[in-house]
């Protein structure tokens, strides 16, 4: 008499990762819920959840019906009940490495078309100012132009640019890898002792990177030469689009990394100030 059989069943690869990927999930969230209340509202609604399996499996009719005549309410009572940990669990997948990652490489992206539009434009001598966000918000200047709200590309800012577009006079504010808004208004310098050659582009660029931590590229449309200007001065004129690149990469991705450096610094000079006082005193 046969009391064991072994029964094989056919894994594949996409099981395997529907396990993980599930496994993964209940993990995050065991994680964050973890030591609160909302520990035992989600052990309720697991014993739910497996007393309905339990229902079906079973064949009861009955119980099967009930059960999921309240599955929209069970998921509805699911994100009340538990919005605070979902809000967090959300937050902690965004800043995963795997998530900068990519949103790195969108950025590099961003500026190499930036770069490469520059140069069409400035080959064209078609006139234009880009201003790129860093560490600061510019909603502000991107409020007093046309909303556009599109993802950045350099066929964009050429159309945009473009001498017979409604668009082309004024500033395009960008944002992360979007392009906020077109033909917006920058405050001009008021420093006196710039070249007399310097028009409303110029001064403009100057002026925006003064008041606000972000990069402006101009590109004359009298001389077709481009410029780079940050905190109130300009870097670089005359760049092609090999240098224009490589200094908008350091500039705008290493921001996050250069004020991550400032707060080891002042970090270090402040533990070294304490141990001065420790000495001082004994």
């Amino acid at each position: 008499m046969e009391l064991f059989r072994i029964v094989f069943i056919p894994v594949t690869l996409i099981d395997v990762l529907d396990i993980l990927v599930v496994t993964f999930v209940f993990w995050k969230l065991y994680q964050i819920m973890r030591g609160t209340r909302a520990t035992q509202m989600f052990a309720g609604l697991l014993i739910l959840f497996l007393f309905a399996i339990a229902a079906q499996a079973l064949n009861m009719s009955g119980t099967s019906w009930l059960v999921q005549s309240i599955t929209t309410v069970w998921v509805i009572a699911f994100v009340i009940l538990f919005q605070p940990e979902l809000r967090r669990f959300l937050m902690q997948l965004g800043q995963s490495r795997l998530v900068r990652v990519l949103f790195r490489a969108e950025g590099a992206r961003m500026l190499d078309a930036v770069a490469h539009a520059a140069a069409e434009l400035s080959n064209r001598h078609l006139g234009g100012l880009m201003v790129i966000q860093r560490n600061s918000n510019i909603r502000s200047i991107a409020e007093s132009g046309v909303r556009i709200q599109g993802e950045v590309s350099h066929e964009l800012l050429l159309s945009i640019f473009h001498p017979r577009t409604p668009l082309h006079d004024g500033a395009v504010v960008i944002t992360g890898t979007t392009l906020e808004a077109a033909r917006c208004l920058l405050p001009l310098t008021e420093n006196q002792h710039l070249d007399s050659e310097l028009g409303t582009r110029h001064r403009a660029a100057l002026g925006v990177t003064e008041e606000l931590d972000c990069v402006a590229v101009v590109i004359s449309e009298e001389t077709g030469k481009i410029s780079i200007a940050y905190e109130g001065k300009f870097i670089a004129r005359g760049v092609n689009e090999t240098a224009l690149r490589d200094a908008l990469h350091r500039l705008c991705e290493g921001s996050k990394f250069a004020r991550k450096k400032e707060q080891k610094e002042r970090a270090g000079k402040q533990k070294g100030a304490r141990v001065e006082d420790m000495a001082a005193s004994n």
